[in-house]
């Protein structure tokens, strides 16, 4: 078991997510920088699905019950000294995350899994939704399950960590460009987007020169998925991240590349987000 003793701004389980739902309303979910969450599952031989902890900013505090194998990866907090480097946290020892200088999510993962009870297949919390486990409190007490393979004996993973600057990802066309006019399509993708603090799991709030649309009439609700760059009226878009939902209706005028938008789950209020096609 592991036992939460502070759980930071916010701390949720985290895995793979529900896929292949949406039809029935539920979005996929999972972690929001799947590749950081991967890499801590590897890095401690866990099944590629098994859930780990997402936290937000830092501020984790936990302590464990048991003698444990962990790992944080994603945004590099002071106070863990297994950030990409799997290491032991002994029995009655406390692991305290403290606030990173670059990057917003850290993942810990732990040798054999969080083993909560799954929600339609996943242990992920989708904060849109409300399905999954709750966000974690003081106090919880978290099963860990059994690892399903050997540790990879790595010493250190040499990953970058999450650049605290300017970010520039790659913007592939949407379903709805021409509802925007060439000046506003121009704008998307050469202006300067600054991350407001209205941003979350559900999605990036970007501030910028407004949009202007080239079609006024009511769009109905289409499919969305992570990555889309919605519309709406205030011309201000919205980038779709992990609990995005499963449609909408305001226009879609592009879709950040897939492997950029773990990227982008990296940002802070305040960070500079450049969309090029």
């Amino acid at each position: 078991m592991l036992t939460v003793l502070a759980p930071g701004p916010l701390t949720t389980v985290q895995d793979r997510g529900r896929p292949g739902r949406a039809g029935i309303g539920v979005g996929r979910s999972g972690a929001a920088d799947r590749a950081s969450a991967a890499l801590a599952n590897r890095l401690v031989g866990n099944d590629p699905g098994a859930a780990v902890l997402e936290v937000t900013l830092g501020g984790l505090a936990v302590r464990a019950d048991a003698d444990l194998l962990v790992v944080t990866t994603g945004a590099r907090c002071p106070g863990s000294p297994v950030h990409a480097a799997p290491g032991p946290l002994r029995a009655g020892t406390t692991l305290g995350l403290g606030t990173p200088a670059a990057g917003l999510r850290t993942y810990l993962a732990v040798r054999g899994g969080i083993a909560v009870d799954p929600v339609l297949g996943s242990r992920s919390t989708d904060v849109l939704s409300g399905l999954g486990p709750a966000p974690l409190r003081a106090g919880d007490r978290l099963p860990v399950g059994q690892a399903a393979f050997p540790p990879p004996g790595v010493d250190l993973a040499p990953v970058p960590d999450p650049p605290g600057g300017e970010v520039t990802v790659r913007l592939l066309p949407g379903p709805r460009g021409d509802w925007l006019t060439p000046a506003a399509r121009e704008a998307l993708g050469t202006a300067a987007w600054t991350v407001t603090a209205e941003s979350n799991r559900v999605g990036l709030r970007l501030a910028g020169p407004r949009l202007g649309r080239a079609v006024t009439a009511e769009l109905p609700s289409e499919g969305l998925l992570r990555g889309a760059l919605q519309v709406p009226p205030s011309g201000q878009p919205v980038l779709f991240l992990a609990d995005a939902p499963v449609t909408g209706g305001y226009p879609v005028a592009g879709y950040v590349a897939d492997d950029d938008v773990d990227r982008c789950a990296q940002l802070r209020p305040g960070q500079t987000l450049r969309l090029r096609r």
